[in-house]
């Protein structure tokens, strides 16, 4: 876990297998970090709406995430509504959670303002 360094300017490692999961424990200490997050699918996904004022700014902030994701190489799901984005992460290879899910939370947060 970044100790030293805020979760919004860390940024992801290749994490490929279920020893990358987070445990409970950790995701409690993680989840205080990414406000407005919340645990989904049984603590296996991260998900939080984000809302906008018009189809302008959201898709502004999905071509910014997309540009953050590409550059991570760690992507979320994302539904593209008119005046809101709900995104979701979750690390496929390791069947949950990893800690490059918190990583993009929370410069996603950064991200929308």
């Amino acid at each position: 876990m970044p100790d030293l360094v805020p979760l919004d300017q860390a940024h992801c490692i290749a994490r490929r297998g279920s020893e990358h999961r987070l445990t409970e424990a950790q995701l409690r200490e993680l989840q205080p970090q990414v406000p407005g997050w919340e645990l989904a699918e049984g603590g296996k996904a991260l998900v939080r709406t984000f809302t906008f004022k018009d189809y302008y700014r959201t898709m502004s902030f999905v071509n910014a995430l997309a540009h953050m994701a590409n550059r991570e190489d760690h992507h979320p799901d994302l539904s593209v509504h008119y005046d809101r984005c709900v995104v979701r992460y979750s690390t496929h290879d390791a069947g949950g959670l990893t800690e490059n899910d918190f990583i993009c939370a929370a410069r996603a947060s950064t991200l929308a303002g």
